[in-house]
């Protein structure tokens, strides 16, 4: 398995301790025909990118672009909201980026207080190494599923990170709707059966680093042990092998200037 694109880094726009070129310049090195800067949407209380900074943001990933070579996506990695499934990403926003990341950050505004009590709620029993069903499971998976719904989602990350969910609810409505589910090289956020049963629903995959410094661009290796224990098909996973995903915000943005 051999990577192309790593569609999920960070940088000091967000809570990684490297710059836009450092991100650029460690991903030539190792030869990735792409990357996307997708640091922390502007819901995030601590992390979030500034709407302030949103202009230098693009300015230094256009930069970097020239410097080396390497094709960089203006990216995103929006926070779940809630139940409803709403994003703060205007059409003017999203017309600004190339790449729509989601994932759930308890250190995020939330649509109601019920949403921010079961994002804090999930998490402790997360950090406990509970697994609630109910409510709390209910309605994190809905958020999952109205999120995708609502919006031109191109990956969810991290699902089952800091909150659980009905991972394969979730994976069915990524297959219907085009976005893509992450397996996270960073760490493994399904248990192996549970990735099993993700991937029969048929749901395609992108495999990422979730790098916060230069050293983690492209590294996938634990991502890449867990395909190869579960046996998910490489032809399933659109970022490796010279291919690059069909992502829903860029199909988007290209019907809208068509109808223009």
């Amino acid at each position: 398995m051999e990577l192309t694109a790593d569609y999920h880094t960070h940088t000091l726009f967000s809570d990684a301790n490297c710059t836009v070129l450092e991100q650029a310049e460690s991903a030539k090195a190792i030869g990735l025909k792409e990357i996307a800067i997708t640091d922390h949407g502007f819901t995030h209380i601590i992390f979030g990118l500034k709407r302030k900074n949103a202009e230098e943001y693009r300015r230094k990933i256009a930069e970097a672009e020239r410097a080396t070579g390497v094709r960089i996506l203006v990216g995103i990695e929006e926070n779940l909201l809630g139940r409803k499934g709403t994003s703060d990403l205007s059409e003017e926003d999203l017309d600004q980026f190339d790449l729509f990341l989601c994932g759930n950050h308890v250190f995020s505004h939330h649509e109601s207080w019920r949403d921010w009590y079961n994002g804090w709620l999930g998490y402790a029993a997360y950090h406990f190494g509970k697994r609630p069903k109910g409510r709390l499971f209910s309605d994190m998976t809905k958020a999952y599923i109205e999120t995708v719904k609502r919006n031109p989602v191109d990956i969810l990350t991290h699902v089952n990170f800091q909150c659980y969910a009905d991972a394969v609810e979730i994976a069915k409505c990524c297959r219907d709707y085009g976005t893509y589910l992450e397996i996270s090289g960073k760490k493994p956020h399904f248990t192996d059966e549970e990735l099993s049963d993700v991937a029969a629903t048929g749901v395609r995959f992108v495999v990422n680093s979730d790098a916060h410094s230069p050293d983690r661009i492209g590294d996938v290796a634990i991502a890449e042990e867990q395909i190869e224990r579960v046996g998910i098909p490489h032809s399933r996973i659109d970022n490796i092998d010279g291919r690059t995903p069909r992502f829903r915000l860029a199909e988007v943005k290209k019907r809208k200037k068509e109808v223009l």
